[in-house]
C-alpha cells in the first residue's frame, strides 16, 4: 500500500532498523534527482530502499529479493521505426509484504505467476517489462515496506523513466479506505475492492472500465464521490514511480486483502499462491486479462514517434 500508516512497534522485527533509517538515508537516486525531495517516511518503516538495502540485519535472497525483466530492443534499420516496450508492471511491495501483488504483476506482464524464482517464463503471446521487490521473511514482512513515493531503487526508477506507462500494484485493507458501508460488496460481506489511482486519467478510466466489466468491484480514486476518502490511496504523488514515466503520469491499483485472497485457490503463503493462482475459479485470470486489455487500449493511442 502506498501511504499506509504503520505502528512503530514494527521496528522490533529487524534489529538494525533504527540505525539504517535515521543515519542520513539519501534522497532519491539520480534518475529522480529532478523530482521533489522524498517525503518523510512513516516512523515505522524504512526511509528509502537505500536505507533498507544498507541494513546489516537483512540479507538479499533471504530477507528480501528483487526480480526484473527488461526485454531487449534494437533498431538497425534506417528506413523504418522499430517497436519498443511502452508499459512496465511494478510490484514494489511483493512477496509477503502485500500478498498477491508479485503474482499479479508477473501475470499481467504475461509471465507464469507461479514462478517463485527469477525463471519466470512467458505464458501469454505479448509481454511487458516488470520489476518486483519481494519480502521473503517467514513472518514480519510488513517491516520491509517502503512508501512508494520514497522508492529509490535504481532498476524500478529506470524502468519507469524509460516507459510511457507504468502500472503499479499495491495492497491495502478495506477498513483503511473509509468507504461507506454500501461499498461492502455482495454476495457476502466480503469487502473486495480495487481502487485505481495515478495521474494518467485515460489509463485510470480504461482500468476501471475493464476491471468492472470483468465483474470485479472497482472505483476510481479521483471519483468525486470518493475523492476525500481515498486521497491517501490515489497514487498522485509526483515521486511515486507510477508517475515517473516518460509522460510523468501513470496508474496504480490498490487491492484490498480480501480481493487479493480471492484471486488464489490458497493465498496462505508464497508457495501456495504460486501453486494455486489458476485455481480461483477464473478470478485471477479475469483480473489479469482486464488489466492487460486496459494496457492495450492505452497503448493503442500511443504511436511510436
Amino acid at each position: 500500500m502506498t501511504p499506509s500508516p504503520r505502528p512503530a512497534s514494527r521496528r522490533t522485527v529487524l534489529t538494525a532498523f533504527a540505525a539504517a533509517a535515521t543515519a542520513g538515508a539519501p534522497l532519491l537516486g539520480q534518475l529522480a534527482a529532478a523530482a521533489p525531495a522524498a517525503a518523510a517516511a512513516d516512523p515505522g518503516e524504512y526511509a528509502s530502499n537505500t536505507a533498507l538495502y544498507k541494513d546489516p540485519a537483512l540479507v538479499e535472497g533471504t530477507s528480501y529479493g528483487r526480480r526484473f525483466k527488461r526485454h531487449p530492443a534494437a533498431d538497425s534499420d534506417l528506413t523504418a521505426k522499430a517497436a519498443y516496450p511502452r508499459t512496465a508492471i511494478l510490484a514494489l511491495h511483493g512477496g509477503g509484504i502485500e500478498i498477491g501483488t508479485s503474482e499479479l504483476a508477473l501475470g499481467i506482464a504475461g509471465y507464469d505467476p507461479g514462478a517463485v524464482t527469477d525463471k519466470a517464463e512467458p505464458i501469454l503471446p505479448s509481454t511487458h517489462d516488470y520489476f518486483l521487490f519481494e519480502g521473503l521473511l517467514s513472518s514480519g514482512n510488513k517491516a520491509l515496506h517502503v512508501t512508494s513515493r520514497n522508492c529509490d531503487d535504481h532498476v524500478a526508477l529506470s524502468l519507469a523513466a524509460s516507459h510511457l506507462n507504468v502500472l503499479s500494484l499495491h495492497g491495502c485493507q478495506y477498513d483503511q479506505l473509509g468507504m461507506p458501508e454500501p461499498m461492502v460488496w455482495p454476495p457476502s460481506s466480503d469487502p473486495r475492492l480495487a481502487v485505481v489511482g495515478g495521474l494518467n486519467a485515460e489509463f485510470r478510466a480504461a482500468l476501471v472500465r475493464e476491471i468492472s466489466a470483468a465483474g470485479i468491484p472497482v472505483v476510481d480514486a479521483f471519483d468525486s464521490r470518493y475523492l476525500n476518502r481515498l486521497q491517501d490511496f490515489n497514487g498522485s504523488h509526483v515521486t511515486n514511480p507510477c508517475n515517473l514515466t516518460m509522460l510523468r503520469k501513470g496508474a496504480q491499483i490498490e487491492m484490498t486483502t480480501e480481493l487479493r485472497q480471492s484471486l488464489f485457490g490458497d493465498s496462505g503463503s508464497r508457495s501456495r499462491r504460486a501453486a494455486t493462482w489458476d485455481a480461483s475459479g477464473g478470478r485471477f485470470e479475469a483480473f489479469r486479462d482486464a488489466c492487460r486489455r486496459a494496457i492495450a487500449t492505452v497503448e493503442a493511442t500511443q504511436p511510436i514517434l
